[in-house]
């Protein structure tokens, strides 16, 4: 099926019609993240009957918090964990083929202040050369102290010796993310943001369905299916206490050990250039970035442990401190509080082994459990990896005999939807800002109603009414927070912005996109603790 035409999900009505009937699925996936979204893609493209149910929007949670970055890992190499770099490294190259118009190679530069960091780092660095092979993206290069501030003409001039620059890639993740979705739909994938699941059903005490609330109606509903696969996430050890509680709650141990990463954005002037700046080992021993996206700065991250599950988690006076402070040693002019356009936190679900603690050390490998009443659990690893955490899981769940034989992966070659032609370049063609993203949808983006009426910089009327029409969105903060990414760049500028998406919406929709939920949730982005 090609790519190349447009996927416009059903009305929700249909859709919704689509769940209650009376059908036997081979996979049900709980949870619409990078993880859920690449399943239910993997699962589909192999011919499996699917549905995806999604509590809120698709990557609400982690999956739209990340840094950006589709890399292999430069501190996992530190560890050690070599296997683990070399197979990001090859799924970086992948993911960028996937998606060139959602996702490209970005350079970045570690600058030297000491004697030994320059020839340390590069040696490490080629190394991560090596790993990728003919996966590279641009060859590592050792640099002086001009040639660094020709690069990164923001960094701290004093005591500067030069820097190594080195490849990986960028993205923008929620967009990613309904990219995927749209493309498993395309192979007839069932996918349904705003669907809570309330419990699992069994027959003869194996999991043969589940039940779900569409929360925006509140309809229930029920589902069979052959196996169903929790890919929640940070939350996934919920699903499982559920499953554990028909043999013995107390035998119960969680998964997940959340650590959370605090993202802090700034205006692009406290970096002065295209490329990014990476610390591999501040006070702490922590990475620091200061990458350029969508015309800002984002700077992180902390990794730092939390037990409550919020769905808007806050950041740390102490995070904050020190991203703004580390910061400050490399830049020459150190970021204020005052200068954060947004702030973010991404929760990350560590996988927990016996009784670790600190969150720098868990692993970041993904784990696939499979329970003897058949719940197929995955949570760990990253979005570079989405890919074969997917695979991983339906292998284990064939050798599980929860599904039968399947044919062969073919999601490395898959070319997500809106991906332009292998002759054609979105990024050499003359577009008004925010379009480059949409690949060779830009088209059918520029004929809808108000292409030429602009709610904000990057954010046309007619954006508005793809994402409603196209992009499953259904209110102000799906616009906002993921087909745009507003929120995330600046949210006073979103908030300000929210009564005319919410027009929009009802003109599209007939329904209320929720601005005052929406507003709640800028205030969290706006607060610098």
């Amino acid at each position: 099926m090609s790519n190349q035409h447009t996927a416009s999900p059903a009305p929700r009505a249909e859709i919704l019609a689509r769940l209650g009937e009376d059908a036997v699925y081979d996979v049900a996936v709980v949870g619409g993240g990078s993880t859920g979204l690449g399943i239910a893609l993997d699962a589909a493209m192999r011919g499996l009957k699917v549905v995806l149910l999604e509590s809120h929007d698709f990557a609400k949670g982690t999956s739209s918090r990340s840094t950006k970055l589709v890399h292999g890992g430069v501190r996992y190499l530190g560890q050690g964990n070599v296997s683990l770099v070399r197979e990001a490294l090859h799924e970086r190259r992948t993911l960028l083929h996937s998606a060139p118009h959602i996702a490209q190679p970005l350079a970045f530069v570690v600058p030297a202040y000491r004697w030994w960091e320059k020839p340390f780092y590069g040696v490490g660095l080629k190394l991560y050369d090596q790993l990728a092979g003919d996966a590279g993206l641009g060859k590592t290069q050792l640099l002086g102290s001009q040639a660094t501030l020709s690069l990164i003409p923001a960094a701290r001039t004093q005591g500067l010796r030069g820097g190594v620059l080195y490849w990986d890639g960028q993205f923008n993740d929620a967009r990613l993310a309904i990219a995927i979705a749209r493309t498993a739909a395309l192979h007839g994938a069932l996918l349904v943001n705003y669907c809570r699941v309330e419990a699992l059903l069994y027959e003869g005490g194996r999991i043969a369905g589940l039940s779900c609330t569409d929360t925006l109606s509140g309809t229930p509903y029920r589902v069979r299916s052959q196996c169903v696969i929790n890919a929640s996430g940070v939350w996934v050890d919920a699903l499982r206490e559920k499953d554990a509680q028909q043999e013995s709650a107390a035998a119960f141990k969680p998964l997940v050990a959340p650590s959370q990463g605090v993202h802090l954005v700034v205006d692009r002037s406290f970096l002065q250039g295209d490329t990014a700046l990476m610390v591999p080992k501040t006070s702490d021993g922590r990475v620091l970035f200061a990458v350029p996206w969508l015309g800002k700065v984002i700077l992180g991250t902390t990794d730092t442990p939390r037990q409550d599950l919020s769905r808007e988690p806050q950041a740390f006076k102490k995070e904050v401190d020190f991203i703004l402070g580390e910061a400050g040693n490399y830049l020459r002019r150190a970021p204020k509080r005052a200068d954060v356009r947004s702030i973010w936190v991404g929760l990350r679900p560590l996988v927990k082994h016996q009784d670790e603690q600190d969150t720098k050390t868990l692993s970041r490998e993904h784990t696939v459990a499979i329970s003897r009443s058949g719940l197929v659990t995955v949570t760990g690893g990253k979005w570079t990896t989405y890919r074969v955490m997917a695979q991983d899981v339906l292998a284990a769940c064939q050798e599980a005999r929860l599904l039968a034989v399947l044919p062969r992966c073919t999601t490395q070659q898959v070319r997500m939807v809106g991906t332009p032609p292998a002759q054609a370049s979105v990024a050499s063609l003359s577009l008004p800002p925010g379009l480059h993203s949409y690949g060779s949808e830009h088209l059918l983006v520029q004929s809808l109603p108000g292409a030429d009426r602009w709610i904000c910089p990057g954010l046309s009327e007619a954006m508005v009414r793809f994402a409603l029409r196209y992009e499953y969105a259904l209110t102000v903060e799906d616009v906002l927070a993921r087909r745009s990414r507003l929120l995330f760049l600046d949210a006073q500028q979103a908030a300000a912005v929210a009564s005319q998406v919410a027009a929009l919406i009802h003109e599209e929709l007939g329904q209320d996109g929720n601005e005052a939920g929406f507003l709640e949730i800028c205030t969290h982005f706006s607060l610098v603790p």
